[in-house]
């Protein structure tokens, strides 16, 4: 048995959230080793402590959905979107940090 950050009990197929990262997964496998509660996710298939994951409720599970009911991403389109970024100016009316 293993418990998440906020002590909600965590079991197999649970969806959850690495707190650090914001990463989101479902609960392949839960392991205690010396005293320490591991739950594997499947999207990284990493083991996380149990304590710093957050259990995720259905309402908080966001599907993706695609134009072309395909589950493939569009590289290039990310690509391209990642350039319009990089070449964004920042207006002169931003303000100024400093002292």
């Amino acid at each position: 048995m293993a418990f998440d950050a906020r002590e909600k009990e965590i079991t197999l197929d649970s969806h959850v959230r690495y707190v650090d990262t914001g990463t989101i997964g479902k609960v392949l496998d839960i392991k205690t080793n010396n005293g320490v509660d591991w739950v594997k996710i499947d999207k990284t298939n990493l083991w996380y402590r149990s304590n710093l994951v957050e259990l995720l409720d259905e309402k908080d599970l966001k599907k993706r959905t695609y134009d072309d009911g395909d589950d493939e991403l569009d590289i290039e389109a990310l690509k391209e979107k990642a350039a319009r970024l990089e070449n964004m100016e920042m207006d002169s009316s931003v303000a100024e940090g400093g002292g």
